[in-house]
C-alpha cells in the first residue's frame, strides 16, 4: 500500500519535470522611465489572465531612460507584457476618475489601443525555452 502511494507521488513528480524544464526567463527592456520615481513593475501574462492577475511578474527601482527586469521560469508559450512605472509605490497602476491611467505604462511590442487597453493578440511574443526572450516595452 505505501509503496502503490510512493510510486505514484514518484510519479505525479517525475511528470512535472518536463514543464519546469521548458521554463525561460524574459528579459524586459522597459524605456521612457523617469527618474528616481517609485519603481518599474512589469508583469507577463497568457491570454486568460491577460490585464488581470498575471502569473509572472517582477520589479526593480526606477532609473531614468533604459531599465532591464528578468521575469524567471515564465513557460514556453505564447505571452503577452505589461510594464508601468509605479511612482507612489502603492503597487498598482493608477487611474483618473473617469479610469485613464494617470502612470506611464505600455505592452510589449509597442501595442496601443484605440478607445481602452490593446488586445492580447497585438501585444503576445513567443516564449522559447532555448534560451531568453527578450520584450521591448516602451512607457507613455
Amino acid at each position: 500500500m505505501i509503496a502503490a502511494f510512493r510510486n505514484t507521488v514518484l510519479g505525479a513528480l517525475l511528470s512535472c519535470l518536463p514543464f519546469v524544464a521548458s521554463a525561460a526567463t524574459v528579459e524586459v527592456h522597459v524605456t521612457g522611465v523617469a527618474a528616481g520615481k517609485g519603481s518599474v513593475k512589469v508583469a507577463v501574462c497568457d491570454q486568460a489572465r491577460f490585464l488581470k492577475q498575471c502569473l509572472y511578474s517582477g520589479s526593480a527601482p526606477a532609473h531614468e531612460g533604459d531599465n532591464t527586469i528578468a521575469v524567471r521560469d515564465v513557460p514556453a508559450g505564447n505571452w503577452a507584457v505589461l510594464a508601468f512605472q509605479d511612482v507612489n509605490g502603492n503597487g498598482e497602476l493608477d487611474r483618473n476618475f473617469i479610469g485613464i491611467p494617470s502612470e506611464n505604462y505600455g505592452f510589449s511590442r509597442d501595442a496601443r489601443g484605440k478607445f481602452g487597453p490593446p488586445s492580447f493578440e497585438d501585444a503576445v511574443i513567443t516564449v522559447r525555452e532555448d534560451g531568453p526572450t527578450v520584450a521591448n516595452v516602451r512607457l507613455h
